[in-house]
């Protein structure tokens, strides 16, 4: 029986939309690995949900083990209460984030995940830590262009985003 695995996400915009990037820190056992990258046009939440399959899709091992913190109540919430579920079996009609959610259930399905969130910029040494990462990494140059997001479907998290 394998390990637990850790993972520490964050996301980050400046501006929503704008340009964005994301954190990611890997620990298993005495394995660590740091991930970021930045794009240049961007939302917040498409950020946070792709620091969580970045990695998720860097694991090597079907069947891990996992815990996820997160800062993201949007993508915590919408995992744990089983919301992502339901806008999977509706097509996600009228859903933001389409692409990024089905990615995301492709690899979520390959191992047993559990999400917690964690209050962000609270002295959690891991996320501080991915979102400085994230924020560095949106403020480079050349950014990758995000070619999921659609000018028009800024996030909010509304009432009628959970159902």
């Amino acid at each position: 029986m394998s390990s637990e695995i850790t993972i520490y996400t964050d996301g980050a915009s400046a501006g929503n939309p704008g340009p964005g990037g994301y954190g990611v820190v890997l620990i298993s056992g005495k394995h660590r690995l740091e991930k970021s990258e930045g794009f240049s046009l961007t939302t917040n939440n498409r950020m946070e949900l792709m620091a969580v399959i970045t990695g998720l899709e860097a694991l090597k091992i079907p069947g891990s083990r996992v815990v996820i913190y997160t800062d993201s109540k949007y993508v915590a919430d919408s995992v744990e209460k089983g919301w992502v579920f339901q806008w999977e079996s509706k097509a996600f009609k009228k859903k933001k984030n389409r692409d990024l959610w089905i990615r995301f259930l492709k690899i979520y399905r390959q191992h047993n995940v559990r999400f917690v969130w964690i209050k962000g910029h609270n002295n959690n040494i891991e996320n501080d830590l991915c979102d400085r990462m994230a924020v560095e990494a949106y403020r480079k140059n050349g950014l990758k262009e995000d070619t999921g997001y659609r000018p028009g479907e800024e996030d909010s998290i509304l009432m009628d985003d959970k159902e």
